[in-house]
């Protein structure tokens, strides 16, 4: 029996034995792993975008550099320093880090040529997946750095009354603390969205919601609303909405108009039809065939309206990812258009002469016509297929009593001697369809 038990003994320690030396010879014969870093990306800082073609231009084609960033090399350098530490990462045992300077260079170049993922890969010579990566982080520092300087709304009655001032001198419309437009922002399918983002229009698109100032810097936005939300409910969704209807946006006390009537009258936001008329909210009068008063009144407020329309189209014609639907993640979209409406505002006040020069936004003559900026030209470019649609008009909305007669009020001032601009009336008879007054 003894010698049974150890025969049986000698045999489990041969197994575990042969057991060990077959895991060995199978490590040892295991296929190689292959290749974790393609061999075109190991010549990254030899062939590369960054380390060659963006070299060269900063050094010597300035022109060429600004087609490249959208900004001069020195501007470039201002907004490293202020988004570079977000961005920066450390080196590792296995491989180098991707610079700071390098990774905001292709997301801006991302940004202003409007080109693949895969062929800013190729550019560059980094793996698609890090491309993703880099311009999603930096997408999100970019606002982080730059929103609360570049993208800071008024915060009280003097910074709101400075808007007023250079809206009345710059476009002869009294009280108007801003333009205000929203766009659907066209994207690809959101994974697992069902239709949360699928808009009446047929296609998917996140929200976004602009005012401007009177030098066509955005002072407020919102950003992210899905594209399945109603058109007229859209703005009744936003921060925007809520803060001006409870008062919150702290505008200047109503006031009467310069030389006219003591009636008093508020402050407002002008739009166009897809916004509901408010005490602090105006919009054109509806319809084509119109008293001339009321046409008056809608030109006047068209002209100081056109502020945001030319803000979106610099913003389109600079920054052509807009020039298709955007091709990422909704949350790297979002970040997108955080980071496009900051660097407009950053360039608008610091690059103004490059970003926005003589030419490149609608003017117009001393008879009021208008002559259209080149911006049109590059955004007609893109046809139906750029990514900003505009938002349906609102209709059948019942106005207050309140913001209806401040409309009133502003017609006849727009119509009066004291109101009114000296070509205001052959323009508007130039285009005929007027209803002549009683």
């Amino acid at each position: 029996m003894a010698d049974y038990e150890l025969e049986i003994g000698l045999l489990f320690l041969l197994s575990r034995r042969n057991r060990r030396r077959l895991l060995m010879q199978r490590q040892t014969q295991r296929k190689p792993r292959k290749v974790w870093i393609r061999d075109i990306f190991t010549r990254r800082k030899t062939q590369g975008d960054y380390y060659n073609l963006v070299q060269e231009l900063k050094l010597g084609d300035r022109e060429f550099y600004f087609r490249y960033m959208r900004m001069s090399p020195e501007t470039f350098e201002q907004l490293l320093t202020m988004v570079g530490p977000i961005i920066s990462k450390k080196d590792t045992y296995m491989r180098e880090a991707i610079g700071a300077a390098e990774r905001l260079s292709l997301t801006i170049h991302y940004l202003a040529e409007g080109a693949s993922q895969q062929s800013m890969s190729f550019q560059y010579r980094i793996g698609r997946s890090t491309v993703s990566g880099i311009i999603h982080e930096t997408c999100q520092a970019i606002w982080e750095a730059l929103h609360e300087v570049y993208l800071k709304p008024p915060s009280n009655k003097n910074d709101w009354k400075e808007i007023s001032k250079e809206f009345e001198e710059l476009w002869n419309f009294p009280h108007c603390l801003g333009a205000i437009d929203g766009k659907h922002v066209s994207i690809q399918c959101p994974l697992k969205s069902g239709s949360l983002y699928y808009n009446y229009k047929g296609y998917f698109s996140i929200v976004l919601l602009a005012v401007c100032d009177a030098h066509y810097t955005f002072t407020f936005t919102d950003i992210g609303g899905y594209g399945s939300t109603n058109d007229s409910s859209i703005f009744n969704n936003t921060d925007i909405f809520r803060a001006a209807e409870s008062g919150a946006l702290d505008f200047p006390d109503a006031e009467p108009l310069d030389g006219f009537a003591n009636d008093l009258i508020p402050y407002f936001f002008v739009g166009d039809e897809a916004f509901a008329l408010k005490t602090w909210m105006q919009r054109p009068y509806p319809g084509k065939n119109l008293l001339e008063a009321n046409r008056i009144f809608n030109y006047r407020l068209s002209r100081a309206r056109r502020v945001i329309e030319n803000s979106f189209g610099i913003l389109v014609a600079r920054w052509r990812i807009y020039h298709r639907p955007i091709q990422t993640s909704v949350e790297t979209a979002e970040n997108i258009v955080k980071a496009t409406v900051c660097l407009h505002n950053y360039l608008r006040q610091t690059n103004t002469a490059s970003y926005c020069p003589s030419g490149f936004l609608d003017s117009e003559d001393s008879t009021g016509q208008i002559q259209p900026g080149e911006w049109r030209q590059i955004v007609a470019q893109c046809g139906s297929n750029g990514a900003l649609k505009p938002l349906a008009s609102a209709r059948g909305a019942r106005h207050p009593k309140d913001a209806m007669k401040t409309r009133e009020i502003l017609k006849e001032y727009v119509n009066s001697d004291c109101g009114s601009v000296s070509w205001q009336w052959d323009y508007v008879r130039s285009r005929g369809n007027i209803i002549p007054q009683a």
